[in-house]
């Protein structure tokens, strides 16, 4: 009897790969019809890298509950991915690896493996939204001992010798991902794929008169003001809908726009698109030497202190991002100085309806505190976690506000705030830590009261400023 090999191995059983999300926990529908394959699909919980694995057989891939115009009796229909609903279809990525008898273009594969549309998939690569290794990558801790066993067998130097494709790179290099491109490109039987079948959107991106948005236009870079609700340059499954494609198009421009600095989707305001890739290294480089001055407005629901305010943020690449005010071994530096902070009219419901701006439980709403804010460094939601955490969550902003107002309630609840609790080992610890994450929402679906108000380098060389941020409109 043949041995089974590499590809067979993950079509009768697919290892389930740790990849991140920000979407809610899916559940899929059984289907009766069966398939001599069985894979995998990942749902995984917002604000956390674990996944939970939902396998079964079918010939045709289950599909989440949909109650859009696009269902047929609540099963999500796939037909292309333009033009842009207006809400989010629930998480579903789908893990794939190539069996050997189906070798062949990504695009052919991908329609029979999960029975899409040739034109939706098409969309999907165009998007950005499947990727691929040469090898299946590691499994993550949440893997059960099964998908363990499979993974080692299938990456034993023994089979992947065999792959021509994979000689002279180390294991390491031939799980590493990449975009797939081009709908027509061979993948080879053992070649694993992740595809985003739901990719995240930004419908934001259709209403805005792009044109008018752009600051400046220079011969090696264009500055625009970036509304809220968009993406500077992308996510893992969507480099279609972003800031620097929609400017290209704007501008008529050839060659498309590079991102050099992200800012939040739910923030607004100056950033710097490159026009060549020999530019957007030059201003990696000048903000590498902090030559490049960022500016905020950031409309708080209390008063900041004025003067250089210091944390130190933990070192997970996840939200929330959490701070400390005392220093903490391998902790990122974290100081932003608060220039100005006034006392302001709360923006007006028709302008929060308008923006989404999410209520996120504070009462207090006939003041708000405009804060201009001088970054001093640039980490992720650095402005928002900072302020948070001193008190004075910014409007809207439904991740960092609920924790913060849970702290104000309970102050020792957060074991790295002032009021901080001794604990009686580490695990107790992590699961205040932990319990501490769980405080924390989710993220702003459009707009918060953060805007980038004035981008400058070499100087004072340039300098280049926003138009007034969305509070102030009446």
């Amino acid at each position: 009897m043949r041995a089974p090999t590499l590809a067979s191995r993950f079509a009768n059983g697919l290892l389930l790969m740790n990849c991140r999300n920000y979407g809610r926990p899916v559940a899929f529908l059984p289907n009766p019809a069966s398939s001599p394959a069985r894979l995998f699909a990942a749902s995984l919980r917002s604000r956390t890298v674990k996944t939970t694995a939902f396998g079964r057989d079918f010939s045709k891939p289950d599909v989440a509950r949909a109650s859009s115009p696009d269902s047929v009796n609540g099963l999500q229909e796939y037909n292309r991915l333009l033009p842009c609903p207006s809400h989010s279809s629930p998480l579903r990525v789908e893990h794939l690896v190539v069996p050997e008898e189906r070798e062949g273009p990504a695009l052919d594969f991908i329609c029979k493996a999960l029975d899409l549309p040739p034109l939706f998939v098409a969309d999907l690569i165009h998007f950005g939204a499947v990727h691929y290794a040469l090898v299946c990558p590691q499994p993550p801790p949440t893997a059960t001992p099964e998908q363990i066993r499979v993974f080692k067998e299938v990456t034993k130097p023994s089979v992947l010798r065999k792959r021509a494709s994979i000689k002279g790179k180390t294991v390491r290099e031939a799980q590493k991902t990449f975009r797939i491109s081009d709908p027509g490109q061979f993948v080879e039987a053992g070649t694993y794929l992740r595809v985003h079948v739901h990719p995240k959107r930004f419908p934001r991106c259709y209403e805005i008169d792009w044109k008018s948005r752009i600051i400046a236009v220079a011969e090696s870079y264009v500055v625009l003001d970036k509304p809220a609700g968009t993406s500077v340059g992308g996510t893992t499954d969507n480099i279609e809908e972003t800031c620097a494609t929609f400017a290209t198009r704007a501008l008529g421009l050839v060659e498309p726009l590079k991102t050099t600095h992200q800012i939040d989707n739910c923030s607004e305001g100056c950033v710097v698109l490159a026009r060549t890739k020999e530019y957007c290294s030059v201003f990696h480089g000048k903000i590498r030497e902090k030559k490049v001055k960022k500016l905020y407005l950031a409309l708080a629901v209390a008063p900041m202190p004025l003067g250089i305010i210091t944390h130190y943020m933990r070192p997970v690449n996840m939200a929330p991002r959490l701070v400390s005010e005392e220093f903490m071994k391998g902790w990122y530096l974290c100081q932003l100085e608060v220039m100005e902070c006034k006392e302001v009219a709360w923006p007006e419901s028709v302008v929060e309806a308008e923006y989404s701006v999410e209520d996120c439980g504070w009462t207090k709403k006939d003041v708000a505190f405009e804060c201009k804010i001088n970054l001093l460094t640039g980490r992720t939601h650095q402005i928002r976690a900072q302020l948070a955490a001193c008190g004075a969550p910014i409007v809207g902003d439904s991740a960092y506000m609920p924790a913060a107002i849970a702290e104000m309630a309970n102050p020792g609840i957060n074991p790295f705030g002032k009021f901080k609790k001794v604990y009686a080992s580490e695990d107790d610890k992590a699961v205040a830590v932990a319990e501490w994450v769980a405080q924390h929402g989710k993220e702003p679906t459009l707009a918060i009261g953060l805007q980038a108000c004035q981008i400058s380098w070499d100087d004072g060389e340039h300098v280049y400023e926003a138009r007034d941020p969305w509070w102030r409109q009446r």
